[in-house]
């Protein structure tokens, strides 16, 4: 059997009106699945590394993996609820979750946004997880802080000017994608700007590239729109549903968009979490490091499929 044949794309509902795209690999038989969520601006091509790192492993019938577009990211459409949180994405990831996996024990994974999808689902659907959920990868992420408090005349200035930013953007999106083209991700400036903002010094010109493109695909919406409920997410006091499983925290050494405090602050909340900063890395390390990624995956399967046959064995 080969993972190709086992391949297959799902329009999940979200429940209003939101159809989120989701790419299911591996076969319905196999003893855990495993479902990524990815980050802002992002869609699920930014799990291909890994992916490709855990190929065999689905092929070989060990795992189903689960792949999905956060709602106006990717090929996934909108809905009607306003305004958007990492909340309603923690909805949206349940119902993944309920369509995609409805049986069986699952690991759950996410990158920047995705991880704060995963905290939302843990602090608002905690009898998930410990049952459905056996484990959860943490990954260049944060549980909160993000809003820079303003200490200077020029950052009071920008927090005053910021929804008007934000709103002359989405009335102006069409404007923004056509100047957004003067700048291609082929461009050197461009790449740049992301190589700077995102990753670490061992990146390669080839990661970069393919990284400005992914976020390059993505709408001036999606940026503009998912900015504020970033700044809004705070799940550092309802992480307790985490403790019940094995967790494992990553982050670039290097990680400027949620440096390594925060995923220190994730160990402290969770102090059985296994936590790894990776040098020379920054945001990006399902693209920098899929392999190390892919190997703390592989531990929280392996441990899924062994809780689950202890708790029925």
């Amino acid at each position: 059997m080969s993972a190709q044949a086992w391949r297959r794309t799902i329009a999940v509902d979200a429940g209003d009106g939101a159809l989120l795209h989701t790419t299911v690999e591996g076969s319905d038989a196999a003893p855990v699945t495993l479902v990524l969520a990815h980050g802002w601006t992002l869609s699920q091509a930014a799990w291909d590394d890994v992916a490709a790192e855990l190929a065999q492993g689905i092929a070989a019938g060990e795992l189903r993996l689960v792949r999905y577009d956060q709602r106006g990211h990717g090929r996934s459409t909108w809905g009607t609820t306003e305004p958007v949180s990492i909340d309603l994405l923690g909805e949206d990831l349940h119902q993944v979750l309920e369509r995609c996996a409805p049986d069986g024990p699952v690991v759950l994974g996410g990158h920047s946004m995705g991880g704060m999808t995963i905290m939302c689902l843990a602090a608002n659907h905690a009898s998930t997880i410990g049952t459905r959920v056996q484990g959860v990868a943490l990954v260049d992420t944060s549980a909160g802080d993000l809003r820079r408090v303003p200490r200077t005349r020029a950052q009071r200035l920008q927090q005053r000017i910021e929804p008007g930013v934000i709103a002359f953007a989405l009335a102006r999106a069409k404007l923004v994608e056509r100047l957004r083209r003067l700048s291609p991700p082929s461009s050197r400036t461009h790449q740049k700007m992301v190589r700077g903002l995102l990753y670490g010094a061992d990146a390669t010109e080839a990661i970069v590239l393919r990284g400005a493109e992914i976020m390059h695909a993505s709408s001036v919406r999606a940026f503009v729109t998912f900015y504020p409920a970033l700044g809004d997410h705070e799940k550092r006091d309802g992480l307790a549903a985490l403790t019940r499983v094995p967790v494992e925290v990553l982050v670039g050494e290097e990680d400027k968009l949620t440096p390594v405090r925060h995923s220190r602050q994730l160990a402290e909340v969770l102090p059985d979490a296994v936590l790894h900063v990776e040098p020379r890395c920054g945001h990006m390390l399902p693209q920098e490091r899929p392999e190390l990624v892919a190997a703390a995956l592989r531990r929280l399967l392996t441990a899924a499929v062994g809780a689950r046959v202890g708790a029925t064995g």
